[in-house]
């Protein structure tokens, strides 16, 4: 190659490259825009409606998994009245939740379809269930003229229908290989459906799932995006497409560590089911659920909360309560929901944070009600312009010791279930680089004893153990000497809960407890600091071991902890809930012990980032 030829190969890579680079940017820029209004909308609620709630039991899976074969499944049909049945009711309920947009199940694996699909050989409720109706379009009507956004369901796999390859778990009707016409008429099938959902409903959002049973190209996933788009050009999707898919939806459990990708969604139920499951009694509290949705704000995502209605069409009296709870809190707080970014990394604040958009507002939840009313933060550099408990009128009196900040509120604006306050900037942001965490015992003599407390578990938390060169031994023996130099009710507090204090190392990563914490030497217990009075049970997330016994160190209580959303087919862990006595807390600080059945096994997987689609 001369150097003629040389250079004008150059001139071209570099010019190919840059044109990439910039078709990428504006690929970004466009997508960022189609995602605003779902990034800004914090809460969606999921409806799973279906034949499976005739007789209350898993939708589709019943069968799949042969717990009911599928004549006998197929006979809810005859049960299906939606005789109740009002739409109006519905969306009303789910705006005042203060969700932004609903999806609904159009079509579950059983293959039937809620809307007069003309798709053939298809069941239909308007043709062969008791409603005799399209149950979608006046649901889509109502949402539509609520001002929500549009989302649907749609199964991919339709384990009812004669040309679908898959049937149960034990039986497939045939081999693509062996019989590709069966396969696709499926397509065509489907296909249709999916073209009539855009054409009748022009949905803002379609939630696929299902994907697993075949490959993006066995489903011919890019036909189906482009079909999608010649209807709706901004339409949002899941992922559930094998990766073809604007945002991820991780199920059941709450991330532990903050997804990769900038969009995801978190689908939840409010027991342990998606359809109506009578019989399912093990409900969250709205409390629980008000946390869940403070948890996915925080990590810059949203929540698609999930009900189950009954077979005539109404919701069940535990799932609109609920809702209501839910209501309570969004329609106080909205400032702090939506359009919110995710929040400042853990070491700053001992609980959830969000930021505005422009980051000059900073978002701080409290699921605790501090004994002196004061909240602390570490590590601003930023000046307070102003701050504000919201959704209230009561003062914040604002403290400032260098880079550290003490919000002090009126406990009585403290909400019931997370209290937020809102602290303004002149300016984006700024954070001080997150250091160790170390104090020296007669350091800290002059400060306040809660404040000590705090500098003490901060420690704690990092692995700085300031009792290691003491002679604090595990039952608070051996530390007399220090009695006189020590605030009486930090003297108390060490020698009360030496257990926790005794050789303990680092804590939890970020993400299992909101706290501070610490491990024992051995790695067998997890003694978790438990700031106030908290406004609902502790939570503690991606812990695999089992539990083996939970109590108040220093004064014995034992608890028995509820375990949420642990799925025989996950390997992540369920969400542990630690209910603790009112009468039992300390005023100071109270420690948890949770022992464990080994040393403490940690799930952290990040919810992987999806490729764009557009």
């Amino acid at each position: 190659m001369n150097k003629k030829t040389l250079l004008s190969f150059l001139f071209l890579l570099v010019f190919f490259s840059e044109n990439k680079a910039q078709e990428s940017k504006a690929q970004d820029k466009n997508n960022a825009k189609k995602m605003e209004w779902f990034t800004d909308a914090k809460l969606g609620i999921f409806i799973h409606w279906g034949i499976y709630s005739v007789k209350g039991i898993s939708e589709s899976w019943a069968f799949f998994n042969n717990y009911i074969n599928h004549d006998n499944y197929m006979k809810q049909l005859d049960g299906f009245n939606a005789a109740s049945y009002q739409p109006e009711e519905w969306v009303k309920l789910i705006k005042e939740s203060g969700a932004k947009y609903s999806v609904i199940t159009t079509k579950h694996h059983d293959g039937v379809s809620l809307w007069d699909t003309k798709a053939p050989n298809a069941t239909t409720t308007i043709k062969h269930s008791a409603a005799k109706k399209d149950l979608i379009s006046p649901f889509v009507k109502a949402l539509k003229a609520s001002g929500l956004k549009t989302g649907l369901y749609f199964s991919l796999p339709d384990w009812s229908y004669p040309d679908y390859d898959g049937f149960t778990r034990e039986h497939k009707r045939y081999k693509l290989a062996e019989e590709p016409k069966r396969w696709n008429k499926y397509l065509s099938y489907y296909h249709k459906q999916l073209d009539e959902l855009s054409a009748n409903f022009k949905p803002d959002l379609l939630w696929f799932d299902g994907d697993w049973e075949h490959s993006g190209e066995e489903w011919q996933a890019q036909r189906v995006l482009k079909g999608l788009r010649s209807y709706n050009p901004n339409i949002i999707i899941n992922s559930r497409l094998n990766g073809h898919g604007d945002y991820e939806t991780p199920e059941q459990g709450i991330p532990v560590v903050r997804p990769a990708g900038d969009y995801w969604e978190l689908c939840y139920t409010m027991n342990d089911s998606w359809g109506y499951q009578p019989y399912d009694y093990k409900y969250k509290s709205p409390n629980m659920i008000v946390r869940t949705l403070v948890d996915c704000i925080s990590m810059g995502g949203n929540l698609l909360l999930d009900i189950g209605p009954k077979p005539d069409g109404t919701l069940p009296e535990q799932q609109v309560k609920i809702l209501k709870g839910l209501a309570r809190w969004t329609q106080k707080h909205g400032e702090a929901i939506y359009g919110t970014r995710a929040g400042i990394p853990a070491g700053h604040f001992n609980g959830k944070t969000s930021l505005s958009k422009d980051h000059k507002t900073l978002y701080i939840y409290a699921d605790w009600t501090p004994y002196d009313g004061i909240f602390r933060l570490k590590g601003i550099l930023s000046k307070v312009k102003s701050a504000k408990v919201v959704g209230g009128n009561s003062n914040v009196e604002i403290g400032k010791d260098g880079t550290n900040l003490t919000l002090k509120i009126n406990t009585n604006a403290a909400d019931a279930d997370v209290t937020v306050l809102a602290l303004q900037f002149d300016e984006a942001l700024k954070l001080e680089g997150r250091t160790t965490a170390t104090v020296n015992l007669s350091a800290i003599t002059k400060d306040p004893a809660i404040q000590q407390i705090a500098a003490i578990t901060n420690a704690l938390q990092d692995g700085k153990n300031p009792f290691l060169n003491t002679k604090l031994a595990v039952d608070g023996l051996g530390f007399e000497t220090e009695k006189k130099t020590l605030n009486p009710e930090v003297y108390n507090w060490i020698t009360k809960n030496a257990e926790g204090l005794f050789q303990t190392g680092k804590g939890l990563p970020e993400g299992h407890y909101q706290g501070n914490s610490a491990l024992s030497a051995d790695k067998k217990t997890v003694y978790l600091f438990v700031e106030g009075k908290p406004t609902g049970p502790i939570a503690l997330k991606g812990i695999k071991n089992k539990i083996a016994r939970i109590r108040i160190v220093g004064e014995g209580t034992m608890m028995e902890p509820e375990i949420y959303n642990k799925l025989y087919w996950s390997a992540i862990p369920g969400i542990i809930y630690i209910p603790v006595p009112e009468d039992r807390l300390d005023k100071s600080l109270t420690v948890i012990a949770v022992l464990l059945d080994g040393e403490a096994d940690l799930y952290r997987e990040k919810v992987g980032a999806i490729e764009s689609n557009l």
